[in-house]
């Protein structure tokens, strides 16, 4: 008679060591860190890319890892893709590339800790053939958090809840800086004057602010080292309404007022929608 006995399964993947590892380090809920990954599927397989994305890899690859604790898809339509900025962008080429994009909350103080599993997991399913290859990465890095301004004071929904909560559209802003220092200053200004002003009466509840950080070496061939780290920061717009609703009077200027500044200039302002989990809407949309 066959006995099934979990001593092996637990000996088999080191079970023994989970508690141990929940016991010490940080453990809070600040999203210290981020995965921004901006992709664009190659023509004629977005059907599929949306699939294997939907179906396995925002779950094998992202949810399921330690201390990777929230996450959301977001996709451009055409006349989304049509509303970017500027037309020469340092992060797409052509601005219009990356018609998806996925952003996910990492646990402060638990980058290492959650980079050391995402390199094993992403060679092993490399190794296991469950990573669609059929796709370009336009703009992906892990990112540190900086800043979250809020429009309505400690009213809403926190950073931590913001890819949970059912808003209605993202902006994503890349700004340079000439430099280290000027990143600092950019920083400064945007957290104490630009986005407070901007986001006062506007459908954008919050924005979250981070710094790009350097890939580790062993990191995925398909996936280009990250530009800007010391110069470069991410705006993430989350907004309350459809953006195309609200672009002319609240997004399309972003560019100026930071050109205004002398503090940076902007790369992109792009727009996007939630995708809808578990379907196909907006594939058939995309080109």
């Amino acid at each position: 008679m066959h006995e099934d006995t979990h001593e092996d399964t637990h000996e088999d993947t080191h079970s023994e060591t989970y508690a141990e590892l929940a016991a010490v380090g940080p453990y809070g809920v600040r999203p210290g860190h981020a995965l921004i990954t901006m992709v664009e599927p190659h023509q004629g397989r977005e059907h599929a890319y949306n699939r294997w994305y939907e179906d396995d890899h925002y779950y094998a690859g992202a949810m399921a890892m330690p201390w990777m604790y929230a996450g959301r898809r977001w996709v451009a339509t055409r006349d989304l893709q049509l509303l970017r900025y500027p037309e020469k962008s340092a992060v797409a080429e052509p601005v219009t590339a990356g018609c998806y994009i996925s952003t996910y909350w990492i646990t402060e103080g638990r980058y290492a800790d959650h980079m050391k599993w995402t390199v094993g997991i992403n060679k092993r399913l490399n190794r296991d053939d469950r990573v669609h290859q059929d796709r370009t990465h336009v703009f992906t890095s892990f990112q540190d958090h900086e800043a979250t301004v809020y429009r309505d004071g400690d009213e809403g929904p926190r950073d931590f809840h913001a890819l949970d909560h059912p808003y209605q559209g993202l902006v994503v802003e890349v700004i340079d800086s000439e430099g280290p220092r000027q990143r600092a200053a950019l920083l400064d200004w945007l957290r104490t004057e630009h986005l407070p002003q901007r986001l006062a009466g506007s459908p954008a509840a919050m924005v979250t602010v981070f710094r790009p950080t350097p890939l580790p070496g062993d990191k995925m061939t398909y996936v280009k080292q990250v530009e800007g780290v010391d110069t470069r920061l991410t705006l993430l717009w989350f907004l309350q309404s459809d953006p195309r609703e609200c672009w002319q009077d609240h997004f399309a200027g972003l560019g100026d007022a930071v050109a205004a500044s002398g503090l940076g200039r902007v790369e992109l302002v792009a727009p996007f929608v939630p995708t809808v989990p578990g379907t196909n809407q907006y594939v058939d949309q995309l080109r």
